[in-house]
């Protein structure tokens, strides 16, 4: 068997794919952009064949130097689409985990008083980041298509089940427990595609994939020529906890992105949240199933590119930090970055983008001084509410994915945490997590040893006092108090 595995990350705006050796080393990387289109507030879609198209052309070439005979592949988690059973044509587009056409459907089971058994089964709120609103919108709108879920004609999969269905010879039709759970079709308590919710949902049990534990023999694919035996199946930010070596109970990862993505591993137990989290499956092993609490922000990085490719106010995402530094503190706004409605802990999809304390003084430094600080500010709401459903105070978080490597960012971080972050050396980690997964399957390497070898970059500590970061938080929660009664839902 070869030496080298594959690890493959199929994200929102790019498939990233490296190749690491036995020892975990990572010897070289590749990528490949996926596009998206926006339509009108509500829908965001990707085109399924891009999606195929980036993998290969992000694995192929790094096949031809370094022939892999192992993989590991994560995926975006709740984005999905449809297709035919028969010939494997996509009949809907990829439905984005950014996509709210589900909103209205949420609305009528939380108004009908589900929202207790879905939380109790699934860990995770009645909101259309979810796959399982959409896809009854979906099913909805199209009569046809869903006469022919009923008749078992369709198939239903998250990212990694499509890749996998074209890429593996025997059309296999699988996904893992840590994508699954991010369905809202699934029982993370008893580990299973749950009837009740099916039925809520309206969502024939014939379409779903078969889950897989995360670390196991998943089949074979075919990429750039090449056969690899998969053996590591994952969530994204799942597989970023991995890759960040937070193998512990009470150890947090927070992936910077499209969006900002907290996890906390709870160990061996679900965690019910009390603040707005999520819990979920972190993954599964033939021997164990671990979980996590989950938080969520849905605009990062992609509040950046706002600035880059809608405003024109930088030229690109490396030019922010510098131009943060030289804003005017006193002129610099207050901006709540919900471009994509309002995660955790608020869980306020309607919410829009919203900006206080404009001048005559405020410019485009400080405008963008405002999207990383309000970045900042949006992180250190999850980890607040982390905070308070475990019980603990975070020793450090650590950090990875490309805004991560934003200085600004990072100290303001670390100001309104009030402590450590920790930017990891590795700063894809999430390619290398899945890798991490494959190579501790396929190769035995113990959990013990993925965990240990985990290294920082640069670590950030706090340079504000207690009582100036309390002045700063207690401002922002006043503005998210009003945005929340600007965009209270309709009655």
């Amino acid at each position: 068997m070869s030496d080298y595995i594959l690890g493959i990350d199929q994200g929102t705006s790019h498939t990233k794919a490296l190749i690491s050796d036995r020892a975990g080393r990572v010897l070289a990387t590749n990528a490949a952009p996926v596009t998206t289109t926006v339509i009108g507030e509500t829908r965001i879609e990707q085109d399924p064949l891009d999606i195929l198209r980036s993998v290969e052309l992000a694995c192929a070439p790094l096949l031809e130097q370094y022939p892999a005979a192992v993989a590991g592949l994560d995926n975006q988690g709740e984005t999905f689409l449809l297709w035919d059973a028969a010939s494997g044509a996509p009949l809907t587009p990829a439905i984005s985990w950014q996509d709210k056409r589900g909103a209205a459907i949420c609305a009528e089971l939380e108004a009908a008083g589900h929202g207790a058994l879905v939380r109790q089964r699934t860990g995770l709120l009645l909101d259309p980041y979810f796959s399982a609103s959409k896809l009854a919108q979906v099913l909805r709108d199209q009569p046809e298509l869903a006469r022919r879920a009923a008749a078992g004609e369709l198939r239903f999969g998250t990212v990694d089940t499509w890749l996998i269905w074209r890429l593996s010879a025997d059309r296999r039709h699988v996904t893992d427990a840590s994508t699954a759970s991010r369905t809202l079709l699934y029982d993370i308590n008893a580990l299973g595609w749950d009837d009740e919710l099916l039925a809520l949902f309206g969502v024939p049990r014939a379409i779903l994939p078969q889950v897989l534990p995360s670390a196991g023999y998943a089949g074979e694919i075919a990429i750039g020529g090449r056969t690899l035996a998969l053996h590591g199946l994952l969530c994204d930010q799942q597989a970023a906890l991995f890759g960040q070596g937070c193998l512990a109970p009470g150890s947090a990862k927070c992936t910077f992105g499209t969006g900002a993505f907290l996890l906390l591993n709870t160990g061996a137990r679900p965690v019910l949240s009390d603040h707005g989290l999520l819990g979920t499956v972190a993954w599964q092993t033939p021997e164990a199933t671990h979980y996590a609490l989950d938080g969520g922000v849905f605009v990062a990085g992609a509040a950046v590119e706002w600035l880059r490719d809608e405003l024109g106010v930088i030229g690109s995402a490396d030019e922010s930090a510098a131009l943060a530094e030289q804003a005017d503190p006193a002129t610099t706004p207050l901006y709540i970055p919900a471009l994509a409605g309002l995660a955790a802990p608020y869980w306020r999809p309607q919410a829009r983008g919203t900006i206080f304390g404009l001048s005559r003084g405020s410019g485009r430094a400080e405008l963008v001084r405002a999207t990383l600080e309000g970045l900042a500010q949006r992180v250190a709401d999850v980890a607040e509410a982390m905070q308070s459903d475990a019980g603990l105070a975070l020793a450090g978080l650590r950090v990875d994915g490309g805004p991560a490597r934003n200085r600004f960012l990072m100290q303001a971080l670390a100001d309104n945490l009030g402590s450590e972050v920790q930017v990891a050396a590795q700063v894809e980690s999430t390619a290398s997590g899945v890798a991490h997964m494959a190579r501790h399957h396929a190769y035995g390497v113990p959990l013990g040893a993925i965990a240990a070898s985990w290294r920082a970059a640069e670590v950030y500590t706090p340079r504000i006092t207690g009582d100036e970061r309390e002045t700063r938080r207690a401002r922002w929660r006043r503005a998210v108090a009003l945005m929340l009664e600007l965009y209270a839902p309709e009655p």
